[in-house]
């Protein structure tokens, strides 16, 4: 076993990290799914050397909390007797219905695996930090665009073809578009934005590149190749563009360039067997699904997809739901963005359905649960100033009507924002003046008013009320929030105290 991983790395099994209720290790099966014996039998692992708390974040990873150094090792030992990989190296993500959803426009995998290749073989992987990340979408019924990664690869058609649409530092809505290419281009320029990130160092991310680094990498890696290549010096921590980028690419002998020398080779036409059998003009797509609860329809069968409220349950809770995925049939259980669990091969999905939701689980992407991002808190962590859950649920269950969609609410137990690393609405944030409330901005800001931690869900309720009485037709509850302004919320959170 590793040294404990510090703050703000990955803490995978190899290194768990330390928090505030013990060491917490994350799991991402290689896979990307499991068996529901194998999830049984990590159920039953987290209750003999954890806290019996289990996670799923918004990435869509695994988490076990509340291990000590001793338990973790144990753990691991347990994970490698159930036969469950896992995943090392930089993160290189597919959607959770990779390869098995009819309406994507190409399989992801084959792509993300040469990427992971390329990353390996160039020796990336040491040089580059924890939090650094590649997406690669397929496209399909559902949706992983509100994952951020520093490169992101999403398969776009082009007449008959499929191209891969590549973007930097962002998700899906704020990523910065580079270039649209071929699969082998694509495995390159992600290669060479991620060296471009390693020589910055290991706290670098592809939001720090500079504009010469990214317009010389959409100059070199569009379809049609610029005649003079730009001249870009590795020493000053960028990457000549005149060669060679990808470990694994060839320069074609034949290609010249107009000044003498090799050009790269970026055919256009996608490699045999990566598109998903879909032809230009055919079958009418479905609107792309922003989260992973509810039913959809496979190349062969059906997923469910069920969420775990905040992303976390006990895991008793988990391991009696694949008890009953078991007995229904269920081939694998995949992790999916958005703190949730899909079910395949299920013979009755509205059964399961019904007993997720009497265990407590998420069914219905309505739940006003899902609007809300909330650690674990007080008792489970020692950091936390506050009862985030209790907090949570007291909101849900008495002011669901005042949830919508546009409004994101994030309860933090302390400033380290956890949950919800970015903005939101609102935020209640726990410290030594009790429960403080931020607006617009995350849970490290300095809060515009405080009330008791027991008494901040009553807080929020008067903002929502507020926004119930004073919204326009047609106005969401994120428009009216904002015509409210800060100082006129935190007064209505002050009130009453």
């Amino acid at each position: 076993m590793n040294a404990f991983s510090r703050r703000g790395a990955c803490p995978a099994l190899s290194a768990p990290m330390q928090t505030g209720d013990g060491l917490l290790v994350r799991l991402n099966p290689v896979a990307g799914g499991i068996s529901p014996k194998s999830l049984i039998g990590l159920g039953e692992s987290a209750l003999r050397h954890g806290n019996g708390i289990m996670e799923v974040t918004a990435r869509g990873s695994l988490q076990i909390r509340g291990l000590t150094a001793e338990s973790a090792r144990l753990l691991a030992d347990e994970v490698d007797a159930l036969g469950i990989a896992v995943r090392s190296g930089v993160p290189v993500e597919t959607g959770p219905l990779a390869g098995i959803d009819p309406e994507e426009n190409a399989d992801p995998r084959p792509v993300a695996e040469r990427i992971r290749a390329a990353i390996e073989e160039a020796g990336l992987t040491p040089r580059l930090g924890p939090k650094v990340s590649v997406v690669v979408d397929g496209g399909g019924q559902l949706t992983i665009d509100a994952v951020t990664a520093d490169v992101r690869l999403k398969a776009v058609w082009a007449g008959d073809d499929v191209l891969w649409s590549l973007s930097i530092a962002g998700d899906g809505r704020s990523a910065r578009p580079l270039a649209t290419v071929d699969a082998d281009a694509s495995r390159d320029i992600a290669v060479a934005a991620l060296r471009m990130v390693a020589e910055r160092g290991r706290e670098a991310h592809a939001r720090d590149l500079s504009e010469r680094q990214l317009n010389s990498l959409a100059r070199w890696h569009s379809v049609t190749p610029p005649s003079v290549l730009p001249d870009i010096s590795p020493a000053r921590g960028e990457i000549d563009l005149s060669s060679a980028l990808s470990p694994i690419g060839k320069v074609e002998p034949s290609a010249k360039s107009a000044g003498g020398e090799p050009s790269p080779k970026l055919p256009i036409s996608p490699p045999a067997g990566e598109m998903s059998g879909r032809t230009e003009g055919g079958v009418k797509k479905r609107q792309p699904k922003t989260h992973p609860i509810g039913t959809f329809a496979l190349t062969d069968g059906h997923a469910l997809g069920i969420a775990l409220p905040y992303g976390s349950m006990p895991a008793q809770n988990l391991i009696d739901l694949a008890t009953q995925a078991a007995n229904l049939g269920a081939s694998e259980i995949r992790l999916a963005p958005g703190r949730a669990l899909l079910f395949l091969g299920l013979s009755a999905p509205s059964t399961l359905q019904s007993s997720a939701a009497a265990l407590g689980f998420v069914t219905d992407p309505a739940d006003p649960r899902t609007r809300i991002a909330a650690c674990p808190g007080t008792p489970a962590c020692a950091s936390g100033r506050i009862a985030t859950r209790a907090i949570a649920e007291t909101i849900a269950k008495e002011s669901a009507d005042l949830l919508d969609a546009s409004l994101s609410l994030h309860i933090s137990g302390c400033a380290k924002g956890c949950a919800h690393p970015g903005t939101a609405a609102l935020t209640l944030v726990g410290d030594e003046n009790g429960a403080g409330l931020v607006v617009d901005g995350t849970a490290k800001a300095l809060p515009a008013a405080y009330r008791p931690g027991y008494d901040a869900a009553r807080g929020v309720a008067g903002i929502l009320a507020a926004i119930r009485d004073g919204r326009h037709q047609g106005e969401t509850a994120a428009a009216c929030l904002a015509r409210l302004g800060a100082a006129g919320i935190a007064e209505l959170y002050r009130r009453n105290q």
